[in-house]
């Protein structure tokens, strides 16, 4: 009924920019915050930056100065304006969403898209 898909992800040159959407389709539900996580192999998912759906916001210290997240609530989106880009950076990042969702009685459930590949060449 729920459904996070992610777009926007490619290969870029290191320095330059690339900017990540998400989408909450569905019926049902409101937010309570959205955000992104990123995942390379053998290591564990770490956050991004998360922003919740009065605004307020919560960056990794990664992203700090480089990433911006921003939402869109009558759209049910979620950005994420990479720049400065660094080979680091390279990772599957995962759009989230903590949602209330009226199927389960309104409890805040966690979501997950299926990842977009952000490829950072030097």
């Amino acid at each position: 009924q729920v459904q996070l898909v992610e777009s926007g992800g490619g290969l870029v040159q290191a320095g330059g920019s690339l900017r990540l959407s998400c989408v909450a389709s569905g019926s049902g539900f409101s937010i309570d915050a959205m955000g992104w996580y990123r995942q390379t192999p053998g290591k564990q998912r770490e956050l991004v930056a998360t922003v919740t759906s009065g605004g307020g916001t919560d960056y990794a210290d990664f992203a700090k100065g480089r990433f911006t997240i921003s939402i869109d609530n009558a759209k049910n989106m979620v950005y994420l304006q990479m720049s400065s880009l660094k080979s680091e950076d390279t990772a599957g990042y995962y759009c989230y969403a903590r949602l209330r969702d009226m199927t389960v009685g309104w409890a805040s459930k966690n979501y997950w898209g299926q990842g977009t590949q952000v490829t950072v060449s030097s």
